[in-house]
């Protein structure tokens, strides 16, 4: 068991080449469209829940600011359903991959930065050095100013794809205690098993959180920046 630990984060492989680009094209065919007048309850419920995230991270933004809506919403839209398909058996979750998630927040973070320095300047380098700061602590602060914002994106990934992973292993590793256990002790294996269902619930939840977090983070990094 021991062996294969780590072999559901492998990026699968057809034929010899990366499958992890049509894995990350397929959680958008999942999400139904309607050319109906009069949409049905599941596109009504998902359009309903889209308005409600939407409003709730675009409310603190300006005109500026909320022209990223489509962005975000489609962001958190995508995250919150490869997680969830990440959760299927003999399924790959790219968000375990350090690089997609580098490949997320990088740019993301880089255009809120970017859009606040072109903007508004003096304020973008007034978050370098705190009002009334002493004047020998200057350059010490201005150090530790710039490595917080440089390192922003960097969180931004290793918190999405830690949560994710340790979620997998876990399950991973009761999984294999309760196969274990079945031949061996029956209450011991309901008692794993039952463990196991709320682990799995927990990880749904888990899986959708993240994905909120995730794009929350974004949404506030462009209002400091806008």
């Amino acid at each position: 068991m021991n062996e294969n630990l780590f072999a559901s984060f492998i990026a699968p492989t057809i034929l010899g080449l990366p499958a992890a680009v049509l894995i990350i094209l397929f959680p958008p065919l999942l999400i139904p469209t309607s050319k109906y007048l009069i949409n049905n309850r599941l596109i009504t419920t998902q359009q309903w829940l889209i308005k409600l995230t939407s409003k709730q991270m675009m409310t603190m933004h300006n005109t500026k600011g909320r022209t990223w809506s489509l962005m975000l919403v489609s962001l958190i839209i995508f995250i919150a359903t490869t997680n969830l398909l990440g959760l299927l058996p003999h399924s790959f979750t790219p968000t375990t991959q350090l690089s997609m998630n580098l490949a997320m927040a990088i740019p993301l973070w880089a255009g809120a930065v970017i859009m606040g320095f072109r903007s508004k300047i003096k304020n973008a380098l007034a978050h370098f050095l705190p009002q009334g700061t002493p004047t020998p602590l200057i350059p010490m602060l201005v150090i530790i100013e710039t490595i917080s914002l440089l390192i922003q994106p960097m969180a931004l990934a290793v918190r999405l794809t830690a949560n994710i992973t340790a979620g997998h292993l876990l399950m991973h590793l009761i999984g294999g205690a309760t196969l274990a256990m079945s031949t061996i002790n029956l209450p011991s294996t309901l008692i794993i098993f039952t463990i196991l269902i709320l682990l799995t619930i927990l990880e749904i939840a888990v899986a959708l959180i993240q994905a909120y977090v995730f794009t929350l983070l974004v949404s506030l990094y462009l209002h400091d920046n806008t």
